[in-house]
């Protein structure tokens, strides 16, 4: 039914700096959900963890992991999303790749760099947002650090003409420390509330090389905030089938963010 969207989220113990370790075990997890689902989510930075210095890890666009993608979006007939470190013009991005079966690749560049770790040192910030189209849906992508920023993914109008709203579901990448986990799920589902949208946040798990510890906490809410799925905090895939008929529903009947401010933000 062209009214409904499977999506599964990847939750993952990544192994430090390991490209070959991770897209070794990324490969039979997808492998497994072949036929399932729609759309497959990874964690910020899937291929080495979350480092704040690319040094060494930096891949260009037509590099081994981005390859990577599109053989397994293409063997898996699925669409295929995560972030790695790019580089691209002598500039280093945490850039989420929106990978299709047919080898087509969109990108989005993480706006906020979490300079608390010193992100914001080595890599370039992100100019633009990437609101994919998928079957009548329209997706937002966005990465980790994003989910503290609500002017950033607040939902306004298609068009100047139409009322619209811009998009239906909204994706968060991360690597969200445990520490923090009450925040990571409060905002998940603060920002399906605000934007009356469905959300995925898709999170790690494990210990990495900086002694962090990761919960994971991957959750799929609907728009109401209600959590329909949520990971507990060991490697899992959770899928879930996206009903547009509720999206529309709840929208219709509590149409509160037409009542929105409207603002412009400037880059």
């Amino acid at each position: 039914m062209m009214s409904t969207l499977s999506v599964s989220a990847i939750q993952a113990d990544l192994a430090w700096q390991d490209k070959k370790s991770n897209l070794e075990q990324f490969s039979k997890k997808i492998s497994d959900l072949k036929g399932r689902t729609e759309i497959i989510v990874l964690p910020e930075m899937y291929s080495t963890g979350f480092n704040t210095d690319p040094t060494g890890l930096a891949e260009t666009m037509e590099g081994p992991t981005v390859q990577w993608m599109r053989e397994i979006a293409n063997q898996n007939k699925v669409i295929l999303t995560g972030s790695l470190i790019i580089e691209e013009e002598k500039k280093f991005y945490n850039r989420l790749l929106w990978v299709l079966p047919d080898g087509q690749v969109g990108h989005y560049d993480k706006r906020h760099l979490f300079a608390y770790a010193g992100e914001d040192h080595q890599y370039s910030q992100g100019k633009h947002r990437l609101i994919a189209s998928v079957k009548g849906w329209k997706i937002n992508l966005l990465v980790c650090y994003d989910l503290r920023f609500p002017v950033w993914s607040r939902q306004t109008s298609s068009s100047k003409t139409n009322n619209e709203p811009e998009y239906d579901l909204l994706i968060y990448v991360a690597n969200w420390p445990d520490r923090r986990s009450h925040a990571w799920k409060i905002l998940l589902q603060a920002r399906a509330i605000e934007n009356q949208v469905f959300v995925i946040g898709v999170n790690r798990v494990g210990r990495d090389a900086k002694g962090l510890n990761y919960s994971g906490d991957s959750m799929i809410v609907d728009p109401m905030g209600e959590i329909m799925l949520q990971s507990t905090g060991r490697e899992e895939s959770i899928t879930c089938v996206l009903d547009k008929e509720k999206l529309t529903e709840v929208r219709n009947k509590l149409p509160f963010w037409k009542d929105r401010d409207h603002f412009r933000i400037e880059l």
